[in-house]
Parts: structure tokens; C-alpha cells; sequence
């Protein structure tokens, strides 16, 4: 069950200087931080769901929350996974509209709720925070459309690494080629990523550790060959 634990004042927070909200001034600053609502939410809770009426915007303070879609055979296609200091769910609000997506807690996740009102204001009285924000609109457009070419054009073994090459650049730990994902995904999550079956999946992660490109700890993964896997790719960002 969801709890309201103490909140931390904004400009208190470690987590600001990850989100939009990092160059704020003082007076929206405070706004924000008098109107909030700061929440502790277990893994596999909901955070709101597809075709429900945003009510403001959630800001992520610790944790993991998985976006994504359900397809009408029932899979999810996962849109993206949020952490520190991302907004969830502004999209739909900005664009007065129910949300697209689903949102769930893939990681006991601590998340600040900024009412509609407040964010709007800030929105419209600070001009630095507005170009931040249309920037952060049109990077993820440019990601989703690099995510349809790659569907498209991309076999489901290339999507894969790329995947866990995009995984390890978000949630990698140790450094270097070799890395291992700081976050405990399913396979059926991995399938949502990549857009895929679950059993594919199995498969491939199975042939990607006898190629030694990665190894398996139970469900954590642990990227050993990183130029192997961009090589496998396609990728060379």
C-alpha cells in the first residue's frame, strides 16, 4: 500500500538536481515544495493507469517505475523506465488528455506528486523551466522514433543488445566494458522492452552468455563484452 512519509523540502533534495525542476528559483521553488505530496510505493504497485484523467505530474525521488502499454493479446509494450528525477505522466496533462500509458513501481520507489495547478504555474511564469521542459518533449519524440525505426529495421537479437547496451548506460555499475545492470528486470519485462515474446527472450540471453558477451546471476544481468554487444547492435553511438 502506497504511504505519505515526511516530506523533504525541494531544495533539500538530492534528486533535484537529476530533473527539470534543478534551476528553479526560490519562489517556485517553495511553491512546489508547500504543495506536494511525497509518497512511498511498494514494486508492483500502480501509479496510474491508461485512459484515467491526469491530476499533476509525478516526480521520481528513488526507485524504478516502468511506463508502458498493453496490447490487446494482453503484453506490455514498455514505453521507458523512469528513475531519479524524472517527470512521469506530463505529457498527458500538458495535453489535457487521458494518459496513453500505464505506470507501475518496478522498484520500491519514492515519488513526489506536484498537483496540476502548481506545475502549470511554474510552466507558465518561468520561461527557462518552459525551454527545458519543450526540450525534454522533443528528445523523448526523437526516442520514440528512433524506437519505431529500430522495430522496423532491426532484427529481435539486435534489438536486444541494444537494449541492454541502453540499460547499462542508465542502470550500469562497475564501469568499463564490462558492467553489471543495477536493476531486476523479468524476462517478461525485457520482452516489453525489446518487443518481443518472453520465451525469445530466455533464449537469446541464454545464447548471449554462451557468447560471452554477457553472464546471468538469477534474474540480475551482468554485461561482460560491451563492443560485443554494440557490434551485435548495429549501434555505434
Amino acid at each position: 500500500m502506497s504511504k505519505p512519509v515526511k516530506s523533504t523540502p525541494c531544495e533539500l533534495c538530492l534528486s533535484r538536481k537529476f530533473s527539470m525542476f534543478s534551476e528553479l528559483g526560490e519562489e517556485h521553488l517553495c511553491n512546489i515544495s508547500d504543495n506536494k505530496n511525497f509518497i512511498s510505493h511498494k514494486k508492483g504497485q500502480i501509479l496510474y493507469y491508461e485512459n484515467t484523467k491526469p491530476l499533476g505530474v509525478f516526480c521520481v525521488n528513488s526507485g524504478v517505475v516502468k511506463i508502458f502499454k498493453t496490447a490487446s493479446n494482453g503484453k506490455e509494450q514498455i514505453i521507458r523506465l523512469a528513475q531519479k528525477g524524472d517527470f512521469v505522466g506530463y505529457t498527458a496533462m500538458i495535453a489535457e488528455e487521458a494518459y496513453t500509458t500505464t505506470a507501475t513501481i518496478v522498484e520500491d520507489a519514492r515519488i513526489c506528486f506536484v498537483p496540476k495547478e502548481v506545475f502549470l504555474k511554474v510552466l507558465s511564469e518561468d520561461n527557462n523551466f518552459h525551454r527545458r521542459l519543450t526540450r525534454s518533449l522533443c528528445h523523448d519524440l526523437g526516442l520514440m522514433e528512433n524506437q519505431l525505426t529500430d522495430a522496423t529495421q532491426k532484427s529481435i537479437r539486435e534489438r536486444l543488445a541494444l537494449s541492454l547496451l541502453k540499460l547499462g548506460d542508465s542502470y550500469g555499475v562497475d564501469g568499463g566494458d564490462k558492467q553489471r545492470l543495477d536493476i531486476t528486470l523479468t524476462r517478461e519485462e525485457i520482452a516489453g522492452i525489446v518487443g518481443t515474446a518472453t520465451e525469445t527472450v530466455i533464449r537469446l540471453l541464454s545464447e548471449f552468455k554462451k557468447d560471452r558477451l554477457i553472464d546471468l546471476q538469477g534474474k540480475k544481468i551482468i554485461l561482460l563484452d560491451r563492443k560485443g554487444l554494440a557490434r551485435l547492435s548495429d549501434f555505434y553511438g
